[in-house]
């Protein structure tokens, strides 16, 4: 048995997931803030690391890193061997068709703009549509903006309600003969909505439309099967699923990849280079070049085995239990308005405090040891959408605990008794 399963308790035993044990995978988790002890709450922006990612990413560099793909010596076939078995990793965790189907990228940010600019080229012209809502982080909105500027063609927004929930009826209107693509987040970072993906896909298919889902705030806390999906593209950050940042994936069915144009030239990419013509390598490779960042791409593969092994629906109940508690908490706070009440939610609580800013709220909040974000999450839309300026967010991962929730409750408690 691997030391990974005892982080989880008999299926009879109360709570499920070994919380303490959990914890201690995580190093930087044990240490004061200020004199107070370290609650890391800002999970949506970027999970911690534990041990056996930082074991992989080590050992790599002090035992076997070299250039993969391009030479026959010991190192650099270890290396390659490592570096595809991380894409095997993700096709699995994903349940891909094909490890063909699975490009490594800088993040979901670069992702979403390789699809945005690849395919957006090439499939999207003057007077035609793009459909994204309102929900968007400015990673899936930006893209999109610079693809209709470049080619005549013309954003659409699917609204959201009160609650932070997107307006199907508003979706079902706006899809029509000239939509070229549907671009959506499917969880929200600054509302933690978890949004009606299957039936965003499937409204679309039916009009023969392709969907691509921004999965950064969703593969760190729900099983994503994308051919159950059945999604065109699918984008995730390592660094939001307890993985290296500066690495990520794009997921593209492969007959979509295949029509594709290259996003970058260089080496890697090319299956043979004259003046005359450049002949383009295979999947996944033609979306891939020059040098990889090989052992963050080996570190996502650790992180990977660690979420698998823990069990996502495990570690989704957890956080359940973690946000409902949180809400509950927070909501007996006078002044506080929470944003994003959607009925299906993921681990993210974002708060405003009447008559303190969200900036002075993290302060101070920081001078008790807790670490939240604070500001516009990258997603401005939706702050205009509720009408603040910024929010304060807490997001929670699976090392979190009950008794952390209360000592951020109890610091916003503190926040309010300094300003009245």
């Amino acid at each position: 048995m691997s030391a990974l399963h005892e982080l989880v308790m008999p299926a009879d035993t109360l709570p499920l997931l070994n919380i303490e044990r959990i914890r201690r995978e995580f190093p930087i988790l044990h240490q004061q803030v200020h004199g107070k002890p370290l609650v890391y709450l800002d999970n949506a922006a970027s999970c911690q690391k534990p041990q056996m990612v930082i074991d992989a990413i080590s050992e790599c560099y002090s035992r076997y890193y070299a250039n993969i793909h391009r030479a026959v010596h010991s190192l650099s076939e270890r290396s390659t061997v490592a570096y595809e078995g991380a894409r095997e990793k993700v096709r699995a965790f994903l349940n891909a068709a094909s490890s063909r189907e699975i490009i490594f990228t800088r993040g979901t940010t670069e992702a979403i703009n390789l699809v945005a600019s690849s395919f957006g080229n090439t499939s999207v012209g003057p007077g035609d549509e793009v459909v994204i809502t309102t929900m968007e982080h400015h990673s899936n909105i930006v893209p999109w903006q610079m693809l209709c500027q470049r080619q005549g063609a013309v954003l659409r927004v699917v609204p959201i309600d009160d609650a932070g929930e997107l307006i199907m009826e508003e979706y079902e209107r706006l899809l029509n003969e000239r939509t070229k693509i549907v671009a959506v987040v499917h969880v929200s970072n600054a509302l933690g909505t978890v949004n009606p993906v299957e039936e965003i896909i499937d409204l679309a298919h039916a009009k023969g439309i392709p969907v691509l889902l921004d999965g950064a705030q969703s593969v760190p806390h729900l099983a994503v099967d994308v051919q159950a999906l059945d999604c065109d593209f699918f984008a995730f950050s390592g660094h939001k699923v307890y993985g290296p940042s500066g690495i990520g994936v794009l997921y593209g069915k492969a007959h979509l990849l295949e029509a594709m144009p290259p996003y970058q030239g260089g080496g890697d990419m090319i299956r043979t280079v004259t003046f005359a013509k450049t002949e383009y390598a295979d999947l996944p490779y033609k979306f891939e070049a020059g040098t990889p960042a090989i052992a963050d791409v080996i570190g996502l593969g650790a992180a990977l085995d660690w979420v698998t092994e823990i069990d996502l629906d495990m570690i989704a109940a957890h956080e359940h239990e973690l946000l409902t508690y949180a809400t509950e908490q927070l909501g007996q706070i006078p002044g506080l308005r929470l944003i994003g009440t959607a009925r299906d939610k993921a681990a993210v609580a974002s708060f405003v405090l009447e008559g303190v800013h969200p900036h002075d709220i993290g302060t101070i909040l920081d001078r008790e040891g807790v670490a939240i974000r604070t500001g516009h999450h990258c997603a401005q839309p939706v702050m205009e959408r509720f009408h603040v300026p910024a929010t304060a967010r807490a997001s929670l991962a699976v090392y979190n605990t009950l008794e952390e929730v209360d000592v951020l409750v109890a610091a916003v408690r503190k926040v309010q008794e300094w300003f009245t």
